[in-house]
């Protein structure tokens, strides 16, 4: 079961709750007993650029910075 964020809209406390996908968007209950907690958007981030040593290197040994696997750069 995925693990979803959530913020009680009355004393702000951030916590983490495990439900189904199908109720992702049913009302929740925070720790303290508040109702009205508003699920929040998953944050991540990435890295890294074209050229730069972060850079993935694709099949060939160019650095990839797209979704491509590497193909695009080889073909240069």
């Amino acid at each position: 079961m995925p693990l979803y964020d959530f913020r009680c809209r009355t004393c702000g406390t951030v916590y983490e709750e495990r439900r189904p996908m199908a109720t992702a968007d049913a009302p929740a209950v925070c720790p303290s007993g508040h109702v009205g907690a508003t699920r929040l958007l998953p944050v991540f981030a990435t890295t890294g650029t074209a050229g730069s040593p972060e850079a993935m290197p694709g099949a060939c040994g160019a650095p990839v910075a797209g979704g491509c696997g590497g193909a695009c750069a080889c073909q240069a």
